[in-house]
């Protein structure tokens, strides 16, 4: 696999992509870009793969090159890769105990540092609720 580094304006978004970003979505991942940089490419075949709100972000951030692979896949499969690529990280969940230590050390440390990884104080009010709900052994709505 190799890494390049083109020019934003000859990637193109995948007209195609069924995974949808809300605003704000893409504004979390402007504001990760902006602080830790681009640190994986994203995937190309002729258009984006994996990696359309990054690219997204990309734009509205004003860049004028982006890191990427270039994807051997086609046809059926690249489209099936793209569904994975998406589909994979939403089958997994949080250990809502480690993830609340976690950012109570990044607050400490940075409060930006939540934000900058997505994380609102909505968020945290939430994910506060969750935790107390499964400690206390209740059912609860809040992810």
């Amino acid at each position: 696999m190799k890494v390049e580094t083109v020019d934003i304006e000859s990637v193109s978004l995948d007209p195609a992509n069924v995974r949808l970003h809300a605003s704000h979505n893409i504004d979390a991942i402007k504001s990760s870009l902006r602080r830790f940089g681009q640190q994986k490419p994203i995937v190309v075949d002729g258009v984006v793969r994996a990696g359309n709100g990054t690219l997204e972000a990309a734009i509205a951030l004003g860049w004028k090159k982006i890191s990427i692979v270039r994807s051997k896949l086609d046809g059926a499969d690249a489209v099936a890769y793209a569904l994975a690529d998406n589909r994979t990280s939403e089958l997994s969940a949080w250990d809502h105990e480690g993830l609340a230590r976690t950012l109570a050390s990044l607050r400490e440390q940075d409060i930006t540092l939540v934000a900058d990884a997505g994380f609102t104080e909505q968020d945290l009010r939430a994910l506060a609720r969750q935790f107390d709900a499964e400690e206390n052994g209740e059912e609860s709505s809040a992810t």
